[in-house]
């Protein structure tokens, strides 16, 4: 089963979390530091809920669509770089609290999209060379900053 990816960047993240739960009627899937997602069955989304700055209104970070296996991660990218779109393809990275092979594309108002596979749970946000620290974030914790070439 395939499933559309909506990320959104809150600055309210529990109070985010209370609302989406009340909505689609279920918990969280998944909760980490600054960070939450929801496996909703229906309408099949997976919500995913990344904390940003106290101030900042929420906003889009990125698109996806979750399907089953890495071959198809790899047909998608196939298609899409056939088709004319410019890839970016990670494989075995760690993003949000999870080992994933994925293919990002850029939609026309520059909005990034990724196909990925989640291949296994994982206790870190981010790779070790990727740069992001806890300091990064404003509240002093790790925050993911996904998208092409960065998580």
């Amino acid at each position: 089963m395939s499933r559309v990816q909506l990320a959104l960047r809150v600055s309210d993240l529990e109070g985010s979390i209370a609302f989406y739960s009340k909505l689609f009627g279920t918990e969280p899937a998944k909760r980490r530091p600054g960070y939450a997602n929801f496996a909703v069955a229906e309408p099949p989304l997976k919500l995913v809920l990344i904390e940003g700055a106290g101030d900042e209104p929420t906003r889009l970070d990125h698109l996806g669509v979750e399907v089953e296996t890495t071959e198809a991660v790899t047909g998608a990218s196939r298609r899409l770089s056939d088709s004319g779109l410019a890839t970016f393809e990670e494989n075995d990275t760690s993003c949000c609290y999870a080992v994933q092979d994925k293919v990002w594309v850029t939609g026309p108002g520059g909005e990034p999209w990724e196909v990925y596979v989640v291949k296994a749970d994982a206790d870190t946000l981010t790779k070790p060379d990727a740069g992001l620290v806890a300091a990064d974030a404003p509240d002093g914790t790790a925050a993911c900053a996904c998208g092409p070439g960065g998580c």
